[in-house]
């Protein structure tokens, strides 16, 4: 992949649907290149699909947070089923170290943010955690409205 393919795919997670014609444009290549670069990376795979964001999802609450969650014994996946009903969480990572989970959480605001926090603390089976405030996202590959 070289780096016109990468400023191809950052136009695509930004407007999938825009057209062939308006990414070439705006690339400063042909049509038809455009075309054989997305065609290429969707058969080698890089490319494995397109999508629908609703608002919902790409505009995000203001005050957003990651919350770095310990997880007694075998109750990972007990954790994380309880979390997924959660609305306020958008995902749950697993990972290593001294944290078992990831969580991105988003709120209207910091009263909010913490009452989230404090239902979560009654989950059977978290035994520690600590957020960390999200203060600005200077880059991001998700879609923009």
């Amino acid at each position: 992949m070289d780096d016109l393919d990468r400023q191809l795919i950052t136009h695509l997670r930004h407007n999938g649907r825009r057209s062939v014609s308006d990414i070439a444009l705006e690339l400063g290549v042909s049509r038809a290149t455009v075309r054989a670069r997305i065609e290429k990376m969707e058969e080698r795979g890089d490319i494995v699909g397109y999508t629908v964001i609703l608002r919902a999802d790409a505009v995000s609450l203001p005050v957003r947070g990651l919350t770095l969650v310990e997880v007694e014994g075998r109750k990972a996946d007990r954790v994380v089923e309880a979390l997924a009903g959660f609305p306020e969480i958008g995902a749950v990572h697993t990972t290593n170290g001294r944290w078992d989970l990831v969580v991105e959480i988003s709120a209207q605001n910091l009263s909010d943010l913490d009452a989230v926090l404090r239902r979560m603390r009654l989950i059977d089976g978290i035994t520690a955690s600590e957020t960390n405030l999200l203060l600005a996202t200077p880059r991001s590959t998700r879609a923009r409205l």
